[in-house]
């Protein structure tokens, strides 16, 4: 028995230190402490100087009216006093003497006395005599004339409050004190736990996510807050990682036909050639397997370099210029369409020369699949950025496909019919490369054709690009 209750105890003490809900309230319950007991101390001493005064103003009040009433002769051997008076009078001869008092305290020792030689005519202060039981407050004042002879003391006395002579008062205000703070805990703790509720739902359904897969999404609160834009938040990675699967699942059916078509046409060649007699002419289908070996490595140069991008392989920088690795690239090409080139000098970026080249060589590559008559490479400073164009003049990218030209192995209908062996990769490949080195690949507007704007940022003389 004694273990079964010690689980629920350790485990409520792991919800209360090692919880968001627990130490939250656990922090509110210390400082809020820590307030109502300045406030209830202050409270409390604040009533104590209330009940002190209310007492002092009774006893004056009544001390004087006497004291008055001597001075004429009035009632000299009786003390009457009002209902709404301090109840305890007493006349002290400066002997000690008591001489007259009220009904409350006749036949009772001196409440208090004053020594006439230390020149003390006036007594105002909390004293605590053997009777009545407590402290009372008294107040003396001393008159020169009076039926018992001069110098006597009038003293009026009333007891303070009970709650201000025990434990009582400080035992209500921490009855208070702890019935506040235990308000406060349970609203903190009710609240906060209200709170998560939609963050315990987020939990358990990211939890079932293997058995719901990853086209389920969380419910959205609609309260607004943090709460809103994590649900919102987690819905958006859901996405993005339904698309990753997506776009995986799709790569790897993609490349696997890829990838059998010339493994099977090399294959059959292969076989074919085996199969001939030793005279035959074997050097056409030793070139159609070599086609079929140059594709296979494309398509794997492709894969290979999408990996690299993916998982953001580095690879050393430096300055180049563009206008530079335009003509070079240029000059290496041998299409069937002109290109001529507007570049302006002193382009700089930094970036990876290699794979700027492999970005130039896909753009020219498009293009020269596209292009009718020209193709035109422009290299110019914008601001702050290096903007590379390419322009063919061929038919141009519908603006409702353009972005999709940049998923993988993506490919429209005009691109399979000019080029079927095209793995839909150049382009992608592309637009990775100039989003590593802050930059940007899209397709603009223009009069004619498909315009491929590359924008990175430029390096300047002030230091590295932005």
């Amino acid at each position: 028995m004694t273990t079964g209750r010690r689980v629920p105890a350790r485990r409520w003490g792991r919800r209360l230190l090692f919880s968001v809900r627990g130490r939250a309230t656990l922090i509110t319950v210390a400082v809020s402490a820590l307030i109502l007991a300045l406030a209830l101390v202050l409270m409390l001493l604040l009533a104590r100087d209330w009940a002190e005064n209310r007492v002092g103003r009774l006893t004056e009040r009544t001390a004087e009216r006497i004291a008055f009433d001597l001075s004429r002769g009035r009632n000299p051997g009786i003390i009457d006093v009002r209902p709404d008076e301090a109840q305890m009078v007493q006349v002290v001869t400066p002997q000690g003497k008591v001489v007259a008092a009220s009904d409350a305290v006749r036949g009772r020792p001196a409440l208090a006395t004053a020594d006439l030689a230390r020149g003390e005519l006036l007594i105002d202060q909390r004293v605590c005599p053997r009777f009545p039981k407590g402290c009372v407050w008294a107040f003396g004042l001393r008159i020169r004339t009076s039926p018992w002879g001069p110098d006597v003391m009038v003293i009026a006395a009333d007891p303070l409050p009970g709650l201000l002579n025990v434990w009582l008062l400080p035992l209500a205000l921490f009855g208070l004190l702890v019935a506040l703070l235990s308000l406060i805990a349970w609203w903190t703790w009710h609240t906060i736990g209200q709170a998560f509720v939609p963050v315990d739902i987020i939990r358990s359904e990211m939890a079932d996510l293997d058995a719901r897969g990853l086209d389920h999404r969380v419910p959205v609160p609609q309260a607004g807050g943090g709460i809103q834009s994590l649900a919102e938040r987690v819905n958006a990675t859901l996405d993005r990682l339904e698309e990753a699967v997506t776009r995986e699942r799709r790569f790897v059916s993609d490349a696997s036909h890829d990838l059998r078509n010339p493994i099977t046409g090399l294959q059959t060649r292969l076989e074919v050639a085996l199969g001939e007699p030793d005279d035959a002419d074997w050097k056409p289908m030793v070139r159609g397997a070599l086609r079929d070996t140059r594709r296979l490595n494309d398509i794997v140069a492709d894969l290979l370099e999408l990996s690299r991008l993916d998982a953001r392989t580095p690879k050393p920088v430096e300055p180049v210029d563009l206008a530079a690795l335009v003509r070079r690239e240029v000059g290496l090409r041998a299409g069937d369409a002109p290109i001529t080139t507007r570049l302006e000098p002193g382009v700089v970026v930094r970036a990876n020369p290699v794979r700027l080249s492999r970005v130039l060589g896909n753009l020219l590559g498009n293009a020269e699949r596209h292009a009718e008559s020209r193709i035109e490479v422009t290299v110019a400073r914008d601001g702050g950025d290096a903007v590379l164009e390419v322009l063919d003049d061929g038919s141009g990218v519908p603006e409702e496909a353009r972005e999709r030209v940049f998923e993988r192995f993506a490919r429209l209908s005009e691109s399979r019919a000019r080029d079927p062996q095209g793995t839909g990769l150049g382009l992608p490949i592309a637009r990775e490369i100039a989003e590593i080195y802050g930059g940007s690949l899209r397709i603009a507007d223009s009069p004619a054709g498909a315009r491929f704007v590359l924008r990175l940022p430029l390096i300047t003389g002030d230091g590295p690009p932005r």
